[in-house]
């Protein structure tokens, strides 16, 4: 089993011998007007964090923090309030949320490693009771970020609704205006009734993940037809031409009163630590006899495998059904069960002694990855082409998390794409930590200084919290 490991570092800061004088040049607006900030989104725009919805979360938000830099500026600036449809505790929404604490090898008594838990046993539920409330600010949200949207259901009537019943997803429900309306439809009300001067909208990650997450489940290419009016197979990847229309449409709603703004890309997520913390050779052989026993075994059902002493490539079933040998990029889902490995000996031999491969919806095969960047690809180069028509600015979110991987330094913290001790991503491993969120509206703010010639300031990364150790 991979075991995570606390090590102590101890961080020691070295002044220069020579003082200096920084003098930071006041906050400008430029070419945009900051003073109503609307924010469009999915989870991530959401705050969503450590695989649930919670108030801390949406309180460290990459359009809260957003808020408040923009709030900075003296001259066109943002005037609050910055109103978020907030939950009312920490547990997490609609089910709890990871919190770190030790699991246990169910087949290995001594096996024991630090990992996430559920956030069970607390009397802090939350019930989700945020609802649409025409007496409060006149009805204003400024943060309409839906955890799980996908830019394809902004055409979709009663989304909430469909969303909150088959999907068991019920963010839109909490506080969409018209709950048997569109997303569009939201979209618009939100708009006229912010009249928003600035907006952010980062939508599309879905339209690929849901791909993913299910280990490359439905056609992949990009042609899905409905399974219902405007609604398509929430495992595929979202057809092209209906991603283009539907981002066409939302973008036009949010323009519609003459905002300017930054829209951002897709990151490439197989890079993210769902995808890259079990590794496809970690299948750990001690023996050589234990290599030849089990290329024997393979051999004798006319598959070929090659296992040697050290680490080897897990068997896999692949979206076709057939067993064979994970060969090197591609990728073992985090949800994989790890007593599932060790213990029932999925990726290579039962207790019994027969073949067992891990099953394809915990794969991405070569192909499906292919599937995925392709439309990671497609789906960017559509958002730039929009960007461009409306002059609007054009985050490139995609490179900035490419860099994550090698590392990227804060004033003297690292931070990476490890689990739990990269300090970017949380316990998930799909949506950022509080720092990674920073570290967002940081990249988010350096595209908008450049484009609208502006002076925002930026965060400091390091004062918000990673992941919480025990």
């Amino acid at each position: 089993m991979k075991k995570i490991y606390i090590l102590g570092v101890v961080a020691i800061l070295f002044s220069a011998c020579k003082p200096s004088i920084n003098i930071d040049p006041k906050p400008t607006a430029g070419n945009a007007d900051f003073t109503n900030y609307l924010a469009i989104g999915n989870s991530l725009t959401a705050g969503y964090t450590d695989g649930s919805l919670t108030v801390s979360g949406q309180l460290n938000s990459y359009p809260q923090r957003l808020f408040e830099q923009f709030s900075l500026i003296p001259v066109h600036g943002a005037v609050g309030p910055f109103i978020q449809p907030l939950l009312s505790g920490d547990w997490g929404y609609p089910g709890p949320k990871y919190i770190l604490g030790m699991t246990y090898n169910s087949c290995i008594a001594s096996d024991s490693s630090l990992g996430p838990i559920k956030n069970i046993g607390t009397s802090d539920s939350v019930s989700g009771d945020y609802r649409y409330k025409a007496s409060v600010n006149n009805g204003q949200i400024n943060n309409i970020g839906v955890p799980g949207i996908r830019v394809v259901d902004y055409k979709v009537q009663g989304y909430a609704i469909f969303a909150k019943t088959a999907g068991n997803a019920p963010y839109a429900f909490r506080f969409y205006n018209n709950v048997a309306g569109t997303p569009n439809d939201e979209l618009l009300f939100r708009v006229h009734n912010l009249h928003p001067t600035f907006f952010t909208m980062w939508l599309g990650a879905n339209d690929v993940l849901s791909y993913a997450l299910y280990g490359g489940q439905g056609i992949g290419d990009g042609t899905a037809t409905p399974i219902a009016p405007n609604l398509y197979n929430p495992h595929d990847i979202s057809p092209y031409i209906a991603f283009d229309s539907c981002y066409d449409l939302a973008l036009n709603s949010a323009i519609s009163t003459g905002a300017s703004g930054a829209l951002i890309n897709i990151p490439d997520i197989t890079s993210i630590p769902f995808f890259t913390t079990v590794p496809a050779n970690g299948l750990t052989l001690t023996r050589q006899g234990q290599a030849d026993t089990l290329a024997a075994l393979y051999a004798s059902k006319g598959i070929k495998a090659v296992f040697q002493v050290g680490a080897n490539y897990f068997m896999i079933t692949d979206h076709n059904g057939l067993i064979r040998q994970a060969i090197p990029g591609e990728l073992i889902l985090m949800t994989v069960p790890q007593d599932s490995l060790t213990c029932a000996g999925w990726g290579s031999v039962t207790p019994k002694g027969a073949i067992s491969a891990i099953p394809d919806t915990f794969v991405l095969t070569t192909d499906e990855i292919q599937n995925i960047r392709a439309a990671t690809l497609n789906y960017n180069n559509f958002i730039q082409y929009e960007a461009q028509l409306h002059h609007l600015a054009y985050v490139d979110m995609n490179a900035f998390f490419n860099t994550l991987p090698s590392g990227m330094a804060f004033n003297g913290i690292t931070y990476n794409t490890q689990f739990v001790t990269g300090g970017a991503f949380s316990l998930d491993g799909i949506h950022p930590t509080q720092r990674g969120y920073a570290l967002i509206a940081n990249q988010i703010i350096a595209t908008i200084n450049a484009f609208y010639k502006s002076n925002i300031t930026t965060l400091d990364v390091n004062k918000y919290k990673g992941v919480t150790f025990p």
